[in-house]
């Protein structure tokens, strides 16, 4: 299991001689578990911090305050290679992240190589295996990148991310660079790996309905901060905070057309560099109160899943005849 205990990531940009380095915000606090087999998305806008968090959990950045475990092994700190094999990443843009220069097979048993898996013939049997485990040919080892197409090129990726036998698979924007259908092939192969070989995955995307056919659970991010998190059936037929049911309302739907303007958010998020005061998210909010500038609000856990809203009350608390923000308005 990947347990994800209120991770914090910070950078720090510009600077000199007369100035200090300004402080980016990246991820805050976000608490996060996910089960062998399970499926967790994390969705939100560009810049809310989604794929610094996967960088996180991969060890490609480091993390300001927090824990992040695996198997109850703590890889908050500098990861040897035992370490860095439990979490592997699958990225964006499958064509900048093989090197062109280099055929498949030697890229795979490269790797196989340097985490003393195998070598060899046993390694060229091992690139046939995970090569055809994601529904290539094995011949395709001695193929260079450029002769595959897009959706070829990120099922190597993914061959790559599971050679080293991890634990946990974050794929972050794994299907965004690739076309409909392709997407759709790529996300049921996702799908059945982390099935068939017990993987934790987490799902970074910005595409809701990708999530919704993937995916278990979902976390919804904002300005680095998960503001709603719960099972994927739940989430979509019923979302409590108002940043969730605006982004549910841009979804396109071809039942169901929409009034110009009206799945718009008003204004723009934040820099990352000032968060507001209060809750980050009221400075869109059209239903946000006077404590919404001046009142954080935790994370609450609400049946069977957490929102962070202060107009969301657990239901016996809930005054009679109101159902939270999505009986007062538009978000």
């Amino acid at each position: 299991m990947l347990e994800v205990t209120d991770v914090t990531v910070r950078y720090r940009v510009g600077g000199g001689v007369l100035r200090s380095p300004a402080v980016v915000h990246a991820v805050n606090g976000v608490s996060l578990s996910v089960a062998s087999g399970e499926s967790v998305g994390v969705v939100g806008e560009s810049g809310c911090g989604k794929s610094s968090f996967a960088r996180a959990l991969a060890g490609l950045v480091p993390v300001s305050a927090g824990t992040i475990r695996v198997d109850d092994r703590e890889l908050t700190g500098r990861r040897d290679l035992a370490a860095a094999r439990l979490v592997q990443m699958v990225f964006q843009d499958p064509t900048a992240s093989l090197n062109p220069r280099r055929r498949v097979g030697s890229v795979l048993a490269e790797l196989l190589a340097a985490h003393h898996l195998a070598s060899g013939a046993a390694a060229a049997r091992r690139v046939g295996e995970l090569l055809e485990l994601v529904g290539l040919p094995a011949s395709a080892a001695g193929r260079f990148p450029g002769e595959f197409s897009g959706g070829q090129r990120q099922r190597i990726g993914i061959a790559r991310a599971l050679a080293v036998e991890p634990r946990v698979l974050v794929a972050d924007e794994a299907v965004s660079a690739l076309d409909l259908t392709t997407q759709s092939v790529i996300t049921e192969l996702l799908d059945r790996l982390r099935r068939d070989l017990g993987l934790a995955l987490v799902f970074i995307s910005h595409d809701l309905g990708v999530v919704q056919a993937v995916c278990d659970r979902v976390a919804v991010m904002y300005l680095g901060m998960v503001v709603e998190h719960g099972p994927v059936s739940q989430l979509y037929a019923d979302p409590q905070h108002p940043y969730t049911q605006a982004l549910l309302r841009a979804v396109p739907r071809v039942d169901s057309p929409r009034a110009p303007g009206r799945s718009r958010l008003p204004g723009e998020p934040p820099s990352p560099l000032a968060t507001p005061s209060g809750c980050v998210f009221h400075p869109r909010c059209v239903v946000a109160e006077d404590r919404c500038a001046r009142l954080s609000p935790p994370l609450l856990r609400i049946g069977d899943r957490d929102v962070a809203c202060h107009l969301v009350r657990p239901p016996a608390q809930a005054p009679s005849g109101t159902s939270g923000p999505s009986g007062r308005g538009e978000a």
